[in-house]
């Protein structure tokens, strides 16, 4: 996963955050709420990365030249050693990385179904939309986990290259066609809001991540931050959609 221009790498509040925040994992976990939160996050997080995997490995039969599909693969490479890092964390820490990951299977495999492209093009807007809107929302997570928890999500948050790839991709194809820009447009709304429904279901049915998100076991989030933190995902959306060339 990746979040390209960094748009939300610093949450507006949190400076200053004290707490579980500043704790280690080997503290913070001794609260079974708060350890049951990360492994959710964490499970989240390894299903995503392996589906991106996937996703990234058949994108790559759609690519229009040979240096495209090679590209393509080594960001599907990148993409499963993220998994590697985080069933091995899960393992770690005595959870079944499998039984971590199945809560969110569903969920993520209905987004990737409902949003399947139709082309090269779609299957770019779609990674570097689609994957950087996740990205967003797990770096707003990660301001609230304690320090090697939040280390090790962030790393797996690492741009692949595929922002760059999919801008300079996107921005010719544009060019030669400037008619290819309304149909992008209309299909990264899309994008943008089966990608922030989706978030909010997992949120929704996971009782202990609900409570990381609106109080409880993580510093400083209330209701009204969870607005402003989609708020901020959301203006992270227009500048990447400016970055492509198309209209939010």
């Amino acid at each position: 996963m990746e979040t390209p221009d960094h748009a939300t790498d610093t949450p507006a509040d949190s400076s200053g955050a004290t707490g579980i925040a500043t704790q280690d994992w080997a503290t913070a976990a001794t609260d079974p709420q708060y350890r049951a939160a990360v492994v959710d996050l964490l499970g989240a997080l390894a299903y995503g990365e392996l589906a991106a995997f996937e996703r990234l490995a058949e994108d790559a039969k759609l690519a229009p030249t040979l240096g495209d599909k090679a590209e393509l693969a080594k960001m599907a490479a990148a993409e499963f050693h993220h998994f590697e890092q985080l069933t091995e964390r899960l393992t770690a820490v005595y959870e079944e990385p499998t039984a971590a990951m199945e809560p969110f299977a569903k969920a993520l495999d209905d987004f990737h179904r409902q949003t399947a492209p139709s082309d090269w093009l779609e299957g770019l807007v779609k990674a570097y939309v689609g994957d950087s809107i996740a990205s967003d929302f797990y770096r707003e997570v990660a301001a609230r986990l304690d320090t090697d928890t939040r280390s090790l999500v962030l790393s797996v948050l690492d741009d692949t290259g595929h922002g760059n790839f999919a801008v300079e991709k996107v921005r010719a194809a544009i060019e030669a066609d400037p008619r290819v820009g309304g149909r992008l447009a209309l299909w990264a709304r899309r994008l943008m809001g089966e990608a922030l429904s989706q978030a909010q279901r997992v949120v929704a049915d996971r009782d202990a991540l609900s409570t990381m998100l609106v109080g409880g076991v993580a510093d400083g989030f209330d209701l009204a931050e969870v607005g402003r933190m989609f708020s901020r995902i959301t203006e992270a959306h227009t500048k990447r959609m400016a970055a492509l060339g198309l209209a939010a």
